[in-house]
């Protein structure tokens, strides 16, 4: 049942974020950083093991990347937004929950699953897919202008800088 499989997952990420979290009854892009790697490393590993691969975190982010973090294009990709039918190409994100696709089959998009609530802003979900859960996610690409960075060049100018952190 990927519906309820959907809804354990928004339960369990609200619980790991905390106190705050769940007294509010939804996560901060800033508290994600405490959720461990362990436990979303546990509930990407079911999503993939029940799916066939097709759905979990560590898939979204791979089709993230291959977006080049685009989230339009990426929420086109998933199928979380319908082309709509007009003269010029036009988007619009589904309906919760009737206009996503609950079942496994051949039409599903890869990545489909599980849904991040991206109306706020997209924040949680760059959270969750940048999360060290899965940094080992990286695409071909990525990798090879690290590699090329590493092996002829200066460090990048990000390496300088710490990554913010917003436990504020």
């Amino acid at each position: 049942n990927f519906f309820q499989a959907d809804e354990e997952t928004r339960r369990l990420l609200i619980v790991l974020a905390g106190e705050a979290a769940q007294k509010r009854r939804y996560v901060f892009f800033s508290e994600v950083q405490f959720i461990s790697e362990a436990d979303l490393k546990a509930i990407d590993e079911l999503w993939k093991q029940y799916s066939n691969n097709k759905f979990g975190y560590s898939v979204q982010k791979r089709l993230w990347q291959k977006a080049n973090k685009d989230f339009t294009k990426f929420f086109i990709k998933v199928g979380w937004m319908k082309k709509l039918d007009t003269e010029i190409e036009q988007y619009n994100y589904r309906a919760f929950p009737n206009e996503f696709t609950w079942e496994l089959n051949d039409e599903t998009p890869e990545g489909h699953l599980p849904l991040t609530n991206a109306l706020r802003g997209t924040q949680l979900l760059n959270s969750i897919l940048s999360h060290p859960a899965f940094e080992g996610e990286e695409d071909e690409k990525e990798a090879e202008v690290k590699g090329s960075l590493r092996d002829n060049g200066p460090k990048p100018l990000t390496s300088l800088f710490p990554k913010p952190d917003y436990s504020f």
